[in-house]
C-alpha cells in the first residue's frame, strides 16, 4: 500500500510488496509501488472467465481533456472533442513559417515533438498505452520548466491565504504527481532498460525541484502566518492539519538549516533517491537471473498441476517450444507464484535448499550486490537524521507517525514474547510430525523443511489441502463476492468500465465505483498477473489521481479518486480459470482495502483526501481490517463456488478452515516481528561503519526472533525492499500497529453480530464515514475513537491470533 503527504511532496522518500505503499514520510511525487510484506500471501490466477469480468480485446486510447488546469477532468463520459485550456506551458505551433532558418526549424520540430508527448497531452485518463522511454526525457524537463515558472509566479504572489496559498500549491503538486506517477508506475509494471535509463537521467532534475518546493521560504512562511493568524481556530480540523503537516514536514525536509548544511542536506537527499533506486533494480535483476531447468520430472515430484503448468509455461517463453505441464522441460525461477510451491510442496529436498539459498541471498554478489548500497543508505540516513537535530534516523521517521520509537519497540517486544512459547511449539509440532512420517531430516529441520512440513501437518490436521481448494476460488467469483460484500458494509456498487480508460496491458481490468443513488464516485484499475520479464513482484495498490475539490473539472464539485491494484498472481494456463489459493484471497481482500479508502473519502481538500497524511502506522488499517472478511462465513460461500459444478465449500471445509486460521500463529507473527525489530535496530542503535555489520545485527535481532537461527550466509537485507527502496525505513513495525487497529475495528462488529445483516450494515456505514472517509484530514487516533467508541486495545489481535492464552 501506499501512504502519500502533500509537503511530502516536498520530501524524498521510497512506495507496493509489496507495492504495494507506505514509509518516513513517503512523498506524492515519489511514489515507488511496494511489496507486501507477508511473503505467505501472494495472489494468483489464471483469468476472469465470467460474462462479467471479459475483457476487451484491444486497449483503448487516451482522449482529450484538459490537465493543466482545474478542469483536468476524469470523467466517464464518451469520448468528445476537447479544446485546451490556456497552456502557457505548451505554446507550440502546428506548422512550422514558410521560411526559416535550419536552427528555427530544429526549434519548431523540437516543439512539434514535446507537442505530441503523451506526458504533456490533455487527457482524461493517463494515457498508458501509448508512453515509452522516449518521451520521458523531454516530457519531464519541460514540465519541470513550467513548474519552476509556476512556482516563482507563487512565491511571488503568495498571501497566507487558502486561495493564493494551498490551492495554487495542489496545482503544482498535482500536475507533477499525475505525470511522474505515471512513469513510475510503468517501471513497476512494465520496465525496460531504455524507461530505467531515462528515469535515471530525469530523477536528480525532479528531485531537486521537489527540494525547491519543499524548501520554499515564502511558502513556508505563509503557512506559519495562518497557523498564527487570529482565525486559526475557524478552520477546519481538516485544514488545520494540513497547515501543521505542511509546516513539520518543511521542516524535517531541511527548510531551518543554514544554507551550507541545507546544500549538505540537498545532496544527500539526491543521493538517497539514486541508491533506492539502484537496489530496485538489484533485486529486481537478480530474482530475474536465476532459472532452474528441470527435465526429470522425478526432481519436482509433489508439485501439483498448477506448479506444473506454470512452470512448463515459463520453458515455453525462453524457447522450449513442445514444453508441456506433463512432460516438460520446466523452469523455476524466484518469482513468488514460482517459488512458493516449490517451498510448500516439492518432495525433493536438495532442490527446496536450492532454492532457498537462491532466494536468500539474491542481490547480494557481483555487481548486483546490495551490501554497500545498504550501508552507504544507513550512513546518509543518519547524517541526514544528525542534521536535522535528530539522534538517528527512526526519531526523524516517527516524527510523522502515531507512534514514538519507545511506543514502537514496547509493542514489538510485548507482541514479540506473546508469540516466542507458541512458536517454539510450532517447531516442537512440526519435528514430532515428520518424525511420525519416518523424515530423514525430523532432528535436524531447517529454513528449507519448516514451509513443506508445514504445509503436510496442515493438511494432516484439519485436513485441508490449498492445491485441492484452488478449484473453490475462481477470480471471477473472488471479485464478485468482494464487491458484493463492498455493497453490503459500505452501500456501494462496482461495475466493469473496460475500454473506458486506456491500459498498459490487455490483462488489467478498469472499474466504475457508484454510490447507492447510481452516481460515479471512484474509479480504479486492477492488474492481476505476474509478467517476471516486466513486472515488480508483491502486491499493492497506489492512486492515480486523488479525490480534490482544487482539481474539480469545471461544472462539477470535485474531482474523483483513482486507483490501481497491483497483484502477481499466476498468469491464465490452458482453459481453466484463474484458481487461486485461499492466501491468495487474502491479499485481494488487503489491497481492495487499501484502495477503498482512498476511493471513500469524503475529504474535498486534496492534499489531505483518501490515503494522504495518514499516519503511516494507520495506513494499514483498512486493508487488514478486510483479511477478516475472508473467514466470515456468509461472505467466504458467496464466493467459493465450484469453477465446474458450482458446488459450494463443503460447511465441514470452511470449520477447518476457521479452526487453521490460528495454524503457527505463533510463528508467523515471529516473522512479522523479526523483519519490524532489525528495522528499528539498523535505524537507531547501528553505527555505520561500527565493528557491527548489517548481517551482525541481522543475526543479533533473530537470537529472539527465530527459533531456527538464520543460515551464517542469509543476506535477506540485501533484498528488504521495504526499508532500502519502499517506504518503511524505520517503519515497519506499522504492520503490526495498524494489526492491532484493524482487529479491533472488526471486533466492533462481531460485538455488533456477525449474522445480523442490520448491524452490520450500520457498523459498516459508521466504518466508512470514519475509518474510510475522513481521510488524512483528522487525527488517525480521534478516527478511530470515533467509530470504536473508545482507543484500540490488542486483545482482539492476540485473540483472533490464538496468542491470549500465552499472553495470560
Amino acid at each position: 500500500m501506499k501512504r502519500i503527504r502533500i509537503m511530502a511532496t516536498l520530501v524524498i522518500a521510497n512506495m507496493l510488496m509489496a507495492t504495494p505503499t507506505s514509509r518516513a514520510s513517503l512523498n506524492l511525487l515519489r511514489r515507488a509501488p511496494h511489496p507486501k510484506p507477508n511473503a505467505n500471501k501472494y495472489y494468483y490466477s489464471s483469468s476472469f472467465s465470467s460474462s462479467s469480468h471479459s475483457r476487451p480485446s484491444t486497449l483503448r486510447k487516451s482522449y482529450s481533456c484538459p490537465i493543466w488546469s482545474s478542469s483536468f477532468s476524469f470523467c466517464l463520459p464518451p469520448p468528445r472533442s476537447t479544446t485546451s485550456t490556456s497552456l502557457s506551458f505548451h505554446p507550440f505551433s502546428s506548422s512550422s513559417p514558410p521560411s526559416m532558418s535550419s536552427a528555427a526549424a530544429a526549434a519548431v520540430d523540437s516543439a512539434q515533438t514535446l507537442s505530441s508527448n503523451p506526458l504533456l497531452q490533455d487527457f482524461d485518463f493517463p494515457p498508458f498505452d501509448s508512453v515509452d522511454a522516449s518521451h520521458v526525457r523531454p516530457g519531464i524537463r519541460s514540465l519541470l520548466q513550467h513548474l519552476e515558472v509556476e512556482l516563482e509566479q507563487l512565491e511571488k504572489s503568495v498571501e497566507p491565504s487558502w486561495p493564493k496559498l494551498v490551492e495554487p500549491l495542489e496545482k503544482i503538486v498535482d500536475r507533477l504527481t499525475v505525470v511522474w506517477g505515471m512513469i513510475n508506475h510503468l517501471k513497476a509494471v512494465k520496465d525496460t532498460p531504455e524507461l530505467r535509463a531515462a528515469i535515471e537521467d530525469v530523477q536528480p532534475e525532479k528531485v531537486k525541484f521537489q527540494l525547491r518546493l519543499g524548501q520554499s521560504k515564502p511558502i513556508y512562511n505563509a503557512f506559519k502566518a495562518i497557523r498564527e493568524s487570529p482565525d486559526w481556530s475557524s478552520l477546519s480540523e481538516a485544514r488545520q492539519r494540513l497547515v501543521e503537516a505542511q509546516i513539520k514536514e518543511a521542516v524535517l525536509i531541511g527548510i531551518a538549516l543554514d544554507d551550507d548544511k541545507r546544500e549538505e542536506f540537498n545532496k544527500i537527499e539526491q543521493e538517497l533517491e539514486k541508491l533506492s533506486h539502484k537496489f530496485s533494480e538489484n533485486v529486481l535483476d537478480a530474482t530475474k537471473k536465476f532459472e532452474k531447468l528441470i527435465t526429470d520430472k522425478k526432481e519436482i515430484d509433489g508439485l501439483p498441476p498448477s506448479a506444473l503448468g506454470l512452470f512448463a509455461q515459463a520453458a515455453v517463453s525462453k524457447g522450449h517450444e513442445h514444453a508441456t505441464a506433463e512432460t516438460g522441460p520446466w523452469i523455476i525461477t524466484l518469482d513468488a507464484p514460482s517459488y512458493l510451491p516449490v517451498m510448500q510442496h516439492a518432495k525433493n529436498r536438495a532442490l527446496r535448499e536450492e532454492l532457498y539459498r537462491a532466494y536468500l541471498t539474491r542481490a547480494s554478489s557481483g555487481d548486483l550486490d546490495n551490501t554497500a548500497i545498504i550501508d552507504q543508505i544507513l550512513k546518509l540516513r543518519l547524517e541526514k537524521a544528525k542534521l536535522l537535530g535528530y539522534n538517528n534516523y527512526a526519531e526523524v521517521s516517527m516524527a510523522m507517525k502515531m507512534a514514538t520509537v519507545d511506543k514502537a519497540a514496547e509493542l514489538l517486544e510485548k507482541l514479540r514474547s506473546a508469540s516466542w512459547d507458541a512458536a517454539v511449539k510450532d517447531m516442537e509440532d512440526l519435528k514430532s510430525f515428520a518424525k511420525n512420517q519416518g523424515a530423514a531430516e525430523s532432528d535436524s529441520l531447517t529454513h528449507w523443511d519448516t514451509t513443506f512440513w508445514s504445509e503436510r501437518l496442515r493438511e494432516s490436521k484439519y485436513d485441508i489441502n490449498e492445491e485441492e481448494l484452488r478449484p473453490y476460488f475462481s477470480l471471477p467469483k473472488v471479485m464478485d463476492g468482494l464487491f458484493s460484500l463492498a455493497n453490503t458494509l459500505f452501500g456501494i456498487d462496482i461495475e466493469p468500465a473496460d475500454g473506458v480508460a486506456p491500459v498498459w496491458n490487455s490483462d488489467v481490468r478498469f472499474y466504475r465505483v457508484k454510490d447507492s443513488s447510481g452516481n460515479p464516485i471512484a474509479y480504479f484499475y486492477f492488474d492481476p498477473y505476474s509478467r517476471p520479464s516486466e513486472k515488480r513482484g508483491g502486491a499493492w495498490m497506489d492512486e492515480v489521481v486523488s479525490r480534490s475539490r482544487v482539481m474539480a473539472q469545471k461544472g462539477s464539485s470535485v474531482r474523483l479518486p483513482v486507483a490501481h491494484m497491483v497483484c502477481n498472481q499466476t498468469p491464465p494456463v490452458g482453459d481453466k480459470p484463474s484458481l487461486m489459493t485461499f492466501r491468495e484471497v487474502e491479499t485481494v481482500f488487503h489491497e481492495f482495502g487499501h484502495a477503498l479508502q482512498h476511493m471513500l473519502t469524503k475529504e474535498d481538500e486534496g492534499l489531505v483526501a483518501g490515503i494522504r497524511n495518514i499516519e503511516w502506522d494507520a495506513v494499514e488499517l483498512p486493508s487488514q481490517f478486510m483479511e477478516n472478511w475472508c473467514y466470515h462465513r456468509d461472505t467466504l460461500m458467496s464466493i467459493a463456488k465450484h469453477y465446474q459444478t458450482g458446488e459450494t465449500l463443503p460447511e465441514e471445509v470452511y470449520k477447518k478452515l476457521l479452526a487453521a486460521r490460528t495454524f503457527r500463529a505463533g510463528s508467523f507473527s515471529l516473522r512479522q516481528l523479526k523483519f519490524a525489530t532489525v528495522d528499528l535496530e539498523l535505524h537507531t542503535r547501528y553505527v555505520p561503519g561500527g565493528p557491527e555489520s548489517i548481517y551482525d545485527v541481522d543475526q543479533r535481532v533473530s537470537v529472539k526472533t527465530q527459533v531456527i537461527p538464520p543460515l551464517p550466509e542469509d543476506r535477506f537485507l540485501c533484498s528488504f525492499s521495504h526499508i532500502f527502496a519502499g517506504g518503511y525505513a524505520a517503519g515497519y513495525y506499522s504492520y503490526k500497529w495498524a494489526e492491532v487497529l484493524s482487529a479491533d475495528a472488526f471486533s466492533a462488529f462481531e460485538d455488533a453480530g456477525l449474522d445480523d445483516i442490520k448491524a452490520v450494515k450500520e457498523t459498516g456505514q459508521r466504518f466508512r464515514n470514519t475509518i474510510l472517509a475522513l481521510g488524512g484530514g483528522k487525527a488517525p487516533l480521534k478516527v478511530f475513537v470515533e467509530f470504536r467508541g473508545r482507543e484500540p486495545s490488542p486483545e482482539p489481535l492476540l485473540r483472533h491470533n490464538g496468542l491470549l492464552a500465552a499472553t495470560a
